[in-house]
């Protein structure tokens, strides 16, 4: 299948799509008093934190109390909230920053445009730990990669279940095919990444079964120490479809049925709005588009909810 013009130009924007971090050593690793200084970079949405660990491992070795730590025993927190290594970025940045996702205009028109960002508080600062892992809230990555790579992996091997009904376009990728995926995705490099995302997607020409879908809740108040960052994930069968119609489900008309409290209407969101890559999804979205457009890496489409008021 060919992409719409207007859906390369999204796509185009999501790959281009980055945020700004400040990553500090922590202070309790830190053999100079007034702290190292911070690591800098413009990262990709798409992209994920322990890949940046051989580079901050290099980078702030010098400041080490404890220069025999390894770069694959770092962790990142986020006002103390350790954060999963195996979300990409721009999730991590959307669900626990605070920052307003970006909007399209009232006058713009075309729902597929790339919309236009708001001021945020950026850069985005976060914390690198290399000792004192949160075995309680985090799996530890391995010196190979292999933990990272198999914890990707497997999440594409489910998208492709959901889509298709089996996991054989994954299964059966070359071994070349899929040192290329994983390579593209640690170099973000989508010249070498689409060719065999699109074997992935449209796989034997089947038609589609389930959309890989998943929302995250913001979590609730609470007084316990442990639930600070949690996050609640709502996952069901999701059709391109509606039950019984040739009427295409939309992104209101999904979070309507998984969540009919926080969205009592399928076309206006009254209590809360759909996130998507930072921006506000209009609920009139199709939901079989938004994963040909606009699916991360591993073929997920992640849904934050913004409350409103």
């Amino acid at each position: 299948m060919t992409a719409h013009p207007q859906s390369t130009t999204l796509q185009d924007a999501i790959w281009d799509g980055s945020i700004p971090l400040d990553i500090r050593l922590s202070p309790s690793e830190c053999r100079v008093y007034d702290q190292a200084d911070p690591y800098l970079i413009q990262y990709p949405r798409l992209s994920y934190l322990p890949l940046l660990l051989p580079r901050l491992h290099a980078f702030f070795s010098s400041f080490l109390i404890d220069p025999t730590v390894r770069s694959h025993e770092g962790w990142f927190s986020y006002e103390n909230v350790p954060l999963k290594w195996h979300y990409p970025v721009g999730l991590l940045y959307d669900l626990f920053s605070g920052a307003l996702p970006a909007q399209a205009s009232s006058s713009d028109r075309d729902e597929h445009s790339p919309p236009r960002q708001q001021p945020s508080s950026l850069p985005w600062r976060l914390t690198l730990h290399l000792t004192d892992w949160p075995g309680d809230q985090l799996v530890q990555p391995d010196a190979e990669g292999k933990v990272l790579h198999d914890a990707f992996i497997n999440s594409v091997k489910e998208a492709d279940f959901l889509r298709n009904g089996t996991a054989k376009g994954i299964m059966s990728l070359s071994k070349d095919d899929s040192t290329q995926l994983w390579t593209a995705v640690q170099e973000h490099k989508r010249s070498a990444f689409d060719p065999i995302f699109q074997k992935l997607l449209y796989a034997q020409g089947a038609p589609l079964r389930h959309i890989p879908l998943k929302v995250y809740l913001p979590s609730s108040p609470s007084a316990s120490e442990l639930s600070v960052g949690h996050l609640r994930i709502v996952q069901s069968l999701v059709t391109p479809f509606l039950q019984g119609t040739k009427e295409q489900q939309t992104i209101g008309t999904a979070l309507h049925a998984l969540l009919p409290a926080l969205f009592p209407s399928r076309r206006t969101p009254i209590l809360a709005k759909p996130v998507l890559h930072g921006a506000v999804v209009p609920m009139s979205a199709q939901v079989e588009s938004l994963l040909r457009e606009a699916a991360y890496l591993d073929g997920w489409l992640y849904v934050g909810l913004v409350m409103i008021g």
